[in-house]
């Protein structure tokens, strides 16, 4: 072996040069912004990925050196896949996280970067939705991206047929359906096999109107109300009154037979979220064909509690590779640009970048014109009460599956879930 000797200050020389190369060889994030980078990206939206591909692609206009790579999971096991790659080190350098308390889990996890620092335009957000990836003091880990809310589809044809108007109240749809279902027709769409349609779609999206809104979800947080109060029961009463104008069957019809129940028009009105127009429209049910109506009130005059969930936002992989332009597109996203693409690709998805927008769809519109006059809530166990095990979503999911297949009734369905989440909620201040 040859070794070679330098003079004394030449070797310090090359043993700086030596932990140089290494401290950027083992630092990616170190590499000029102009280096070519693909961004993986990670979503449960996996009706989205010709729309999210187009939005991307802009993105990769004004910033050639990034590709994004858009991976999308299966809504159900999303957040075990986001778990386990994190954990195994192979997650995504970019995240759709849902919020509170599912994407808290990720953050208290050490898995998601810090982005106070990286990202000025978060300043220009309302606090609100800023609070759905933050934590209480005040570090933000997740860029605010899109709110969805629900309500009623309904064809349009099979409405006119039987000289149908739009239901404001809850007397006016229960008189609805009972047409309907003295006329031999499918009234509702709707199924119990994937349990978190009956949990986030009829039971937060129609039952907010009779449990008490956001008031009541604040109170069931703060331990002044629990699941079993009489308003809560009366919500319970309600999915469970739906369940003679279900589809034959309903007990295994799962979520895409659902939509595509509705969509090919074999049924008059389906009970979900914004999030659906595309895939209606994908499905040949387009916005001339269905119409949409607002989760109806309890009585005429009632002001209407309208879940407008605080859904989706990004975050980023604390071990990225690439964090320069990882940042650089989470700041894009926080953009006037983003968000009005956003919209017209995805509608029913809504932004919550300050600015002045144009919604090109009228179902979108119609749902989002109804939050001016409305008093907004979030689905009932998303803060707080999701944040362990057993969590408060996946409780309501058993609880009304069994009631909607024969295990419970509404009281004791309430009663379940009360009892469930006592093992470990324990309200702030007791």
């Amino acid at each position: 072996m040859i070794r070679l000797f330098f003079h004394p200050r030449l070797n310090r020389l090359l043993s700086l040069c030596t932990i140089l190369f290494l401290f950027v060889a083992g630092f990616p994030s170190c590499k000029k912004s102009s280096d070519p980078v693909v961004l993986s990206m990670a979503s449960w939206r996996v009706e989205d990925v010709a729309q999210m591909n187009r939005i991307n692609a802009l993105f990769t206009e004004s910033h050639p050196n990034i590709t994004i790579s858009y991976e999308s999971v299966e809504t159900s096991g999303y957040n075990d896949y986001l778990m386990g790659s994190l954990a195994a080190g192979t997650g995504a350098d970019i995240m759709l996280l849902r919020s509170f308390d599912m994407g808290r889990g990720l953050y208290d996890a050490g898995y998601l970067r810090d982005l106070n620092n990286d990202i000025p335009e978060l300043a220009n957000f309302a606090s609100n939705p800023l609070k759905g990836w933050s934590t209480e003091g005040g570090t933000v880990y997740g860029v605010p991206t899109f709110g969805v809310t629900q309500g009623v589809y309904y064809q349009k044809a099979i409405f006119e047929k039987y000289n149908i108007q739009e239901p404001a109240t809850w007397d006016e749809l229960i008189a609805a359906c009972d047409k309907l279902l003295a006329a031999g027709e499918t009234v509702i769409a709707q199924g119990a096999f994937d349990n978190w349609t009956l949990y986030e779609d009829v039971f937060c999206g129609l039952g907010a109107n009779f449990y008490g809104g956001e008031m009541a979800r604040k109170a069931l947080m703060s331990g002044n109300m629990k699941c079993t109060d009489p308003n809560f029961i009366e919500a319970f009463k309600m999915v469970k009154s739906l369940q003679k104008y279900l589809p034959a069957g309903y007990e295994t019809l799962d979520y895409p037979a659902m939509r595509e129940l509705f969509a090919t028009g074999k049924a008059a009105m389906f009970i979900g979220g914004s999030w659906e127009i595309s895939i209606f429209e994908g499905l040949g049910s387009g916005s001339s064909k269905i119409g949409w109506f607002a989760p109806p009130v309890l009585k005429a005059g009632d002001k209407l509690q309208y879940c407008f969930q605080i859904d989706g936002g990004y975050g980023i992989n604390k071990l990225t590779k690439h964090p320069v332009e990882a940042v650089e597109y989470l700041r894009w996203l926080s953009e006037t640009g983003f968000a009005q693409d956003m919209m017209v690709e995805l509608p029913g998805f809504f932004t919550f970048v300050p600015g002045s927008f144009t919604l090109t769809n009228s179902l979108a519109q119609e749902m989002f014109d109804a939050s001016s006059s409305a008093t907004l809530t979030l689905r009932l166990m998303v803060e707080r009460l999701s944040a362990q095990d057993p969590k408060g979503n996946t409780l309501m999911d058993t609880a009304l599956n069994g009631m909607m297949t024969g295990i419970y009734t509404p009281e004791t369905a309430a009663a379940y879930v009360q009892k469930q989440l006592d093992t470990w909620y324990k309200p702030r201040g007791r």
